[in-house]
């Protein structure tokens, strides 16, 4: 399976680029995995009308310019829909038995994703009821992710 992980921002605190680089070398088994990252736009000061709009905009065209071609595209997004890790996996799973071996999943910035992102999602998945950082967002994706190749084989998670 080839993933993309199409994320919004760099990782710069350490602590999160060590979780990261630790989950994609459990991963290199089960999945080859493209880390993307399209710039981040600044969050107005201000209130203004308008401003918040402008930075998702931006931010979704870039993200929707790096989406590759015959993938399987899937949203984080608070409102989306929320799976247990069996029910993730299973889904990936399915996937996998319909042949969609591509799949891109898309983290949008602080402001989130822009409704025209949102629209080209094949599914808007939510984690939680909790707003996280983005930062983080993309460790606890790769996490799941990983879990989810465990379950799928019937390999123990925890050694």
């Amino acid at each position: 399976m080839h993933i993309t992980l199409l994320c919004v921002g760099k990782l710069k605190e350490d602590f999160l680029l060590l979780a990261q680089k630790e989950y994609l070398k459990r991963l290199s088994p089960y999945a080859r995995i493209e880390l993307v990252e399209v710039r981040e736009e600044s969050l107005p000061a201000s209130g203004r009308a308008g401003a918040l709009e402008a930075v998702l905009k931006k931010e979704g065209t870039r993200l929707l310019e790096r989406i590759p071609d015959n993938c399987v595209t899937i949203a984080l997004d608070r409102k989306g829909m929320m799976l247990s890790s069996k029910e993730f996996a299973g889904y990936l799973a399915e996937l996998g038995l319909r042949g969609q071996n591509k799949l891109c999943f898309i983290i949008g910035g602080s402001a989130g994703l822009a409704g025209d992102v949102l629209a080209r999602a094949s599914l808007r998945l939510s984690f939680s009821k909790f707003t996280f950082p983005h930062q983080l967002m993309r460790i606890i994706l790769l996490e799941q992710i990983y879990r989810a190749f465990k379950i799928i084989r019937g390999e123990k998670y925890h050694l």
